[in-house]
């Protein structure tokens, strides 16, 4: 106890020596010197504004972004292209000490948690400096500031709620505190509950004053709209409505230093029909007023009228990931320089088809899991394990590729069923030894698709260079852009950037059909009509139809029960929205992260040259998950400089 006090003491005055170093939830605000001169004239303002943006996560990048490989979803490499600390969150190394991505400790505490870290709780003091301040420049037009404010209004509640799915109860920062406000920054966590209504209430108040769309596309896209708010607001609602947070009994006894329970303690079900609402919003606003629709690839590009219906099929969601600014995107991230770009993700996922190419351009290093390659569809539009066709059928078994599946396979390469007979969406996504390529410069048709051959030995396989290789035998297609190309002599890769879409109107359908199937107590029509858009643009019927044609018969009438529908909807999320951020965070919320993250991490034998050899499946790494990875810790700096705080439970 003595050390602790006097531990805690001297980091107290050290951050009254030096307070340009404190986080205000610790201590004090920042002083920030001249701060007005930042507001002086619309180029000075203008700057700040583009600077409050700056505190968006880096959604699309795979070093900053634990959504990539913080979970079960990719595997990655010891000895990796860049640093990612976040893989460590998936090995379980999270800890109190120094929190992995951690974005809520102090500049001042020296734990950083290294690559991955943010300060949100600064990000989110520039935005109430931005809006104290901005009324001192006189050179905006009054059209202007209303708009400035609300995007700034708008940024400061997604960086709660940014928060909020990463720790669970948080402070709120309602206004400022002033320099001299020590004793008032000492903030206590606030119950869930309340965190979630302020961060609705000032998303309303954002959509007031947000434009509709972005009428200036080459200066202005990026930023805010109405779009952005509704979706966040009905994201917002759905996690507070999901058994993460609504009446968790693991949470039963988490009270602060006060007594106040910090999560609700009884299940209400009226959360979902809050969250219903705010995803109908959503979604009127998305397709009407935001002119959003369901990116389809022949209607976007003149390639299309040259393509096969399988590719094409394949295209339509992969399409919907890299096709920069398409329809569907509600919200797309532009971070628009260096290692926070989709650059990253380009070069991880394209594949390489010459020995040549293996020179540093190309990273191929973004692995899915076998579990993954499994978890998609058969081309029925049903899992594996409830397909009638599929009983009985070795999934590790040789096959070789014929005329059927020329667009997807090569002709008389043998390879495992289970890459045979699968829905157009496992095609887009995931490259396989012996799998088709659409893209890099083979673009005006398919007749003549590149092959990726990944045996070790063979230009897209093996384990050398120790940096640059898949640890599974099976790589991300999902993210490769058909329009990125790379030399036949060497790996300098032309990336064709794209805007990685944070939300995109598919989340949104799939959000909806989820939180009608909670409300009703049945699934009807309405709950099919949304699942049933998204299917339809890859190929698939219906829900109903497809489990009645051609489940086996204990899974026939799965489709018509509340639990069997909410296990097809949450399997329909994993297979649409994989590699795009929202797994880690849907298996969390759904408290089905420990079932799904106490699995291994099985592959293909990379070392492996022939194909005996090479599809013999092999354990890579055991995972870990407990209860207590449900929420991220606070580090243990921060408990020692605000005694209203409280640990997460586990930690």
């Amino acid at each position: 106890m003595k050390k602790t006090v006097i531990i805690r003491n001297m980091l107290l005055i050290m951050c009254l020596l030096f307070p340009l170093s404190c986080d205000y939830l610790d201590v004090v605000p920042d002083q920030l010197a001249s701060i007005d001169n930042a507001y002086k004239n619309r180029e000075e303002a203008e700057a700040s504004l583009y600077g409050v943006y700056s505190g968006l996560p880096y959604f699309s990048s795979p070093q900053y972004s634990p959504t990539f490989f913080g979970g079960d979803e990719a595997w990655y490499i010891e000895k990796g292209p860049v640093s990612t600390i976040c893989w460590n969150i998936a090995r379980g190394y999270q800890n109190v000490n120094s929190p992995l991505n951690n974005e809520w400790a102090s500049v001042a505490s020296g734990v950083t948690g290294g690559i991955g870290s943010r300060f949100m709780w600064t990000h989110i003091r520039d935005c109430d400096t931005f809006l104290e301040k901005i009324d001192i420049c006189t050179d905006v037009t009054q059209s202007e500031l209303n708009r400035w404010k609300h995007e700034i209004i708008f940024l400061k509640a997604y960086y709660h709620f940014h928060l909020l799915r990463m720790y669970g109860p948080i402070p709120v920062v309602r206004q400022s505190l002033p320099i001299s406000a020590v004793s008032e920054a000492q903030m206590y966590r606030e119950p869930v509950d309340d965190v979630v209504d302020w961060i609705v209430e000032q998303l309303d108040k954002a959509i007031e004053g947000l434009p509709d769309r972005i009428e200036d596309r080459n200066r202005e896209m990026g930023r805010a709209t109405k779009g952005w708010a509704y979706a966040i607001k009905a994201q917002t609602l759905t996690l507070a409505a999901s058994p993460l947070f609504n009446g968790n009994p693991d949470y039963r006894d988490f009270v602060d230093s006060r007594g106040v329970h910090l999560f609700p303690q009884e299940y209400k079900a009226e959360k979902w029909e809050r969250a219903a609402k705010a995803l109908k919003e959503a979604i009127v606003w998305a397709e009407t007023i935001g002119n959003c629709r369901l990116f389809y690839f022949d209607q976007e590009t003149t390639y299309g009228k040259n393509l096969s219906d399988s590719t094409i099929l394949a295209m339509n969601v992969r399409g919907a990931a890299t096709e920069k600014w398409n329809t569907e995107i509600i919200w797309g991230a532009s971070n628009s320089w260096g290692e926070r770009t989709s650059i990253h993700l380009d070069r991880m996922c394209h594949p390489q088809f010459f020995t040549a190419q293996n020179t540093g351009g190309l990273w191929k290093c973004y692995a899915p899991p076998l579990h993954i390659v499994e978890q998609f569809y058969t081309r029925n539009g049903i899992p594996i394990e409830e397909d009638e066709s599929w009983e009985g059928i070795d999934l590790y078994g040789l096959r070789k590729g014929d005329d059927a599946h020329r667009y997807y396979i090569e002709r008389d390469f043998e390879t495992l069923n289970l890459h045979f007979d699968r829905e157009a969406r496992f095609y887009g996504a995931i490259t396989f030894d012996g799998g088709t390529y659409y893209g890099n410069g083979r673009i005006l048709g398919d007749d003549n698709l590149w092959v990726v051959r990944m045996k070790n030995g063979e230009p897209g396989g093996g384990t050398m260079p120790v940096e640059r290789y898949l640890s599974t035998g099976y790589q991300c297609k999902k993210w490769a852009s058909y329009l990125s190309s790379v030399p036949d002599g060497n790996s300098n890769i032309v990336c064709n950037e794209y805007s990685f879409p944070v939300v995109r109107l598919a989340d949104l359908y799939l959000l909806y059909a989820e939180v009608l199937n909670e409300i009703k107590g049945a699934p009807d029509q309405e709950v099919y009509e949304y699942i049933d858009y998204v299917r339809a643009r890859t190929g698939l019927e219906g829900v109903v139809e497809s489990w009645s044609k051609y489940a086996r018969p204990e899974f026939k009438s799965k489709p018509t029960t509340k639990d069997g529908m909410r296990e097809i909807i949450h399997r329909e999320r994993m297979n649409e929205l994989a590699f795009e951020g929202a797994r880690l965070w849907d298996l969390r919320r759904w408290k089905k992260a420990k079932e799904y993250m106490n699995k291994p991490i099985r592959g293909l034998n990379i070392g492996g040259s022939t194909t005996e050899t090479f599809y013999k499946i092999r354990t890579i790494y055991n995972l870990r998950f407990s209860d207590k990875d449900y929420l991220w810790p606070l580090a243990q700096y921060n408990l020692l400089m605000n005694d209203n705080l409280v640990q997460n439970p586990g930690w």
